[in-house]
């Protein structure tokens, strides 16, 4: 683990943990544009070709999406770095199962995926990990099995946060554009499926991406 993973790892840790609650609280389902949710939709029903191989929704927090996925018949679990975020989780949705993990060191067998979801969450992730996590997506996923990633989008951007919702925190986002993903996606030896970019509507302050790739 190189000294960059091992920061980002903590700092992301720490600082949700510090925000879990008002964070629940600002954001009880996620998921406000029909856009996301159809393509949350479709993912579902791709991943649901897999089943009943179960969907791995990394970066979980809260478990909203989790639970949203269950809803739509797909087997479900949450992985969040967040011990905080976990517990809200766990204690929202007590029939869902939700671990504490990084998406850079899955804690599972190899092809035993249906699909992976990761929603704002590799926005943490910095440059020199991506491809670790990229991997592990590859490793972990079934062939043909889905993977979806929705993220703020931006060219090489990157914003240090250190106060959000009246807390201290030390939190990193890397804006990237969807090309960058799904170029990355590719190295990893993942097929490019589709990219949409969203435009900003109401609060948001930068469009949203979506990439879709399946595994080879």
């Amino acid at each position: 683990m190189t000294d960059s993973t091992a920061r980002f790892l903590r700092t992301t840790r720490s600082s949700y943990d510090a925000i879990a609650k008002e964070y629940a609280e600002r954001f009880p389902s996620g998921l406000s544009h029909p856009l996301d949710r159809s393509l949350i939709s479709a993912f579902a029903e791709l991943a649901r070709e897999h089943g009943p191989a179960p969907v791995a929704d990394l970066g979980s927090g809260p478990g909203f999406v989790t639970a949203l996925l269950d809803g739509l018949g797909v087997p479900v679990f949450g992985v969040d770095l967040s011990p905080a975020m976990v517990t809200l989780a766990r204690e929202a949705h007590p029939h869902l199962r939700f671990h504490i993990g990084s998406m850079t060191a899955l804690d599972l067998p190899d092809a035993t995926l249906g699909g992976i979801l990761a929603l704002y969450s590799t926005i943490h992730v910095p440059d020199d990990a991506l491809p670790r996590a990229f991997a592990e997506f590859h490793r972990t996923l079934r062939p043909g099995a889905p993977v979806l990633l929705a993220f703020q989008t931006g060219e090489a951007d990157h914003l240090h946060l250190t106060e959000r919702f009246g807390h201290e925190i030390d939190l990193d986002y890397w804006m990237r554009s969807p090309a960058a993903i799904a170029s990355g996606l590719t190295e990893a030896g993942l097929t490019l499926v589709a990219s949409v970019v969203r435009e900003p509507e109401g609060e948001e302050a930068r469009a949203r991406g979506f990439v879709l790739a399946r595994r080879n």
